[in-house]
């Protein structure tokens, strides 16, 4: 798949995706997250998406739900901790009202007290209902244990209390901050040119006012403290080559730890995991393996068969890695009758202990990159997911993502690449352990 990208006059970066496709899927990536709150801020970026939709200088909250629907479009946005997305879906025929409508929202939109003092509920309902799911809350904790006193720990959706006190003033000094075009990527996946995309989007930019004395570019801003414990990894410096000298185990090293919360919940709720490598250390590939390894998608999975098939103590076991700009995040969750959490937690460790103990087989890393690399084909065939992650690659690392380059850095992985960073990560004394029952 071959991208082509420009850069506007104005700093905004744009990636398309040139595609025979009658559907167009395009939209801002802006790298405005909660990490990129200022304290007192906390929770603004996700209601800023929310209020996005109320209204802009050109339309009402109304024109705005209706400009796409009527066309058969969809248009639709998500924050998380690093930025905030939004994206259309239409026919061809229909770009240029997208690529309208989201530059009016994104560069445009009033934050009219009205709206935010009726919005503010329905954020608090979300809040709400996202307390009520011990499975997705447990992640969030997890995060504010590994970084505690960094933007990178609070919650994406904030609080209730603080959200009722913020004001079009707050949204609107947010918004000038962060949703900017030098802080932002267009991408479009489309049966377009380039220059046609350009002069399209040029022309919808041109009313885009430019906001003075900020500076800010969030990916350059709110890094994580040298200092921070959890950080220790991504302090290294990228491994191009095989091979960890001695000395870096005892670096990365931290106390273990175990942290029960009596939530009085059904079942347990379990979270293990470790601080990782960062979206730009080469090191992050061989983790996605080994990650694919143990509690991927597939049912075949280490986890998988070790807690569910085998003997039946788990509904649902899963591992994850998240990467962030600075840092990253690796977890093992299950959940399990509260009587059952120390037999599966011997078992994930028993699992991390094998991958430690010795390097796979040729015959064992043939079939895990055989697997993951038929996951990853058939995933590009959701060009809607596809093309936002190619977004928030392009805003952070400046590069866009070439799926036949990361297939090729799969199949380049050797069985002590693997082995060396199991080794790097998986060690008893890394790991933070959380327990909800």
């Amino acid at each position: 798949m071959e991208f082509q990208t420009y850069t506007l006059g104005n700093g905004l970066r744009v990636i398309l995706l040139p595609t025979r496709s009658r559907v167009v899927y395009c939209g801002y990536a802006i790298a405005a997250g909660s990490r990129h709150e200022e304290p007192g801020e906390e929770g603004l970026a996700h209601f800023c998406e929310h209020l996005t939709f109320k209204g802009t200088e050109h339309r009402s909250a109304l024109q705005i739900l209706n400009s796409l629907e009527r066309v058969g479009g969809d248009l639709n946005a998500f924050t998380n901790k690093e930025h905030t997305v939004y994206y259309a879906m239409v026919m061809q025929q229909h770009l240029g009202r997208a690529i309208d409508l989201l530059t009016d929202i994104v560069f445009a939109s009033t934050y009219p007290q009205a709206e935010i003092d009726k919005e503010v509920e329905v954020v608090c309902d979300e809040i709400e209902s996202y307390n009520d799911s011990p499975a997705e809350l447990i992640y969030d904790e997890f995060e504010n244990l590994l970084f505690n006193n960094h933007p990178l720990g609070h919650a994406i959706l904030g609080e209730a209390k603080q959200l009722h006190t913020y004001t079009t003033a707050d949204a609107l000094r947010f918004a000038r901050r962060h949703y900017r075009p030098d802080n932002a990527v267009f991408f479009v996946s489309a049966d377009v040119t380039m220059k046609q995309l350009v002069r399209m989007t040029e022309a919808r930019m041109e009313g885009v006012r430019e906001f003075e004395g900020t500076g800010v570019r969030g990916y350059e801003g709110a890094r994580l403290p040298s200092g921070l414990p959890s950080q220790n990894i991504s302090a290294l410096p990228p491994q191009h080559n095989p091979g960890l000298s001695a000395q870096d185990i005892p670096d990365l090293s931290s106390a273990s730890r175990e942290i029960i919360r009596h939530r009085g919940t059904h079942q347990a709720h379990v979270v293990v995991g470790c601080p990782a490598f960062n979206m730009h250390d080469d090191r992050r590939i061989a983790l996605f393996l080994l990650n694919n390894i143990l509690g991927g998608p597939a049912m075949n999975s280490r986890l998988n068969l070790a807690l569910r098939e085998r003997r039946g103590l788990v509904y649902t076991v899963e591992s994850s890695m998240a990467t962030y700009s600075d840092t990253g995040v690796w977890t093992t969750y299950f959940g399990c009758d509260t009587k059952d959490v120390k037999r599966c937690l011997r078992l994930v460790r028993h699992e991390l202990d094998r991958l430690m103990e010795r390097p796979l087989s040729e015959s064992q890393l043939r079939a895990a990159k055989r697997q993951l690399i038929g996951q990853l084909t058939i995933a590009t065939d959701n060009r809607e997911n596809f093309t936002i992650d190619v977004a928030k690659n392009y805003l952070y690392g400046g590069w866009e993502k070439d799926i036949d380059q990361l297939l090729a850095k799969i199949e380049a992985l050797t069985a002590q690449q693997l082995h060396e960073v199991a080794c790097l990560l998986f060690t008893e004394q890394r790991m933070t352990t959380l327990v909800y029952e």
